[in-house]
């Protein structure tokens, strides 16, 4: 390991713990490419582009939140590299390693005494009414087919493997991935997945029949979701981060993304510890 990027939300209060790593591993002898968002941190560090870090580390370390992280998921190459996600606030379900614990965990990633969390990800194809070509998105989380504030109640035929599942008259359709299950889904009901499950669930949003429930399937299926009502206001939302309009009769085929995320795992707590803050259970 020989070179590590640095890439992080532009707050003020994370800039002297940035500060301080990059004088822990600059003075080490490590390379150090940083964000180039950050200015002024250390004349030992070159600056670059962030989504362009990941094909010249060895090692990123994310400073932020779980927001953060997600776009970081989506740069290029990033399945080429792990990642070590520092959380700056409260503990996250994705950046798992509190502020106070960097130096402890680097020093041990430095010396190849490590685990990964490898996490895999959706690929979703937006494919407009009248073109084949289609628009390609990567998500780490979650691909979301909703509803403006004011729109009315969809229609969306739902197909896996091109078979017909369903016509889920509802607010939207949320499709996430064991890590994604934490999130968005798990607000409209969806199940909590073990994150390194190979499995895709299928998410509801305030469905009109009360009988459709998430649904577990593989991850080697397919998913096609048709909106068939018409619609002014209707997207087709990545990770919470990027958004869509989308129109009657298009497309959505959903499947798993030859990208990953290879998290570094925190020596200090397991997964089930990490629900257990956040989700505030045995709490009174």
């Amino acid at each position: 390991m020989k070179t590590i990027g640095i890439i992080a939300k532009k707050r003020i209060e994370a800039l002297d713990l940035i500060r301080q790593v990059v004088d822990h591993l600059a003075g080490r002898g490590y390379d150090v490419l940083i964000d180039q968002n950050l200015t002024h941190i250390d004349e030992r560090c070159r600056p670059i582009p962030p989504e362009l870090i990941p094909q010249q580390v060895d090692l990123i370390i994310v400073f932020g939140g779980d927001g953060t992280l997600l776009s970081v998921a989506r740069f290029d190459q990033i399945e080429m590299v792990p990642v070590l996600a520092v959380n700056l606030g409260s503990l996250g379900f994705l950046t798992e390693i509190g502020a106070d614990e960097i130096p402890a965990v680097l020093d041990k990633v430095l010396q190849s005494d490590y685990t990964l969390d490898k996490r895999m990800m959706l690929e979703a194809t937006l494919i407009k009414k009248g073109d084949e070509r289609g628009r390609t998105f990567q998500a780490l989380n979650d691909v979301v087919v909703n509803k403006g504030a004011l729109a009315r109640m969809m229609d969306l035929d739902t197909y896996v493997n091109d078979l017909y599942l369903n016509r889920f008259k509802a607010d939207g359709l949320i499709i996430c991935t064991p890590t994604g299950s934490t999130g968005y889904s798990l607000s409209a009901g969806g199940p909590i997945v073990y994150p390194s499950l190979n499995l895709f669930a299928v998410t509801p949003i305030c469905p009109h029949t009360l009988t459709n429930r998430p649904l577990i399937i593989s991850d080697e299926s397919i998913i096609r979701i048709e909106l068939m009502s018409e619609s002014e206001d209707v997207f087709l939302t990545v990770d919470g981060q990027v958004g869509v309009r989308i129109e009657r009769h298009d497309r959505v085929i959903i499947g798993k993304s030859a990208k990953t995320l290879s998290l570094v795992k925190t020596p200090f707590r397991s997964y089930f510890e990490i629900l257990k803050k956040k989700l505030k259970w045995g709490e009174r």
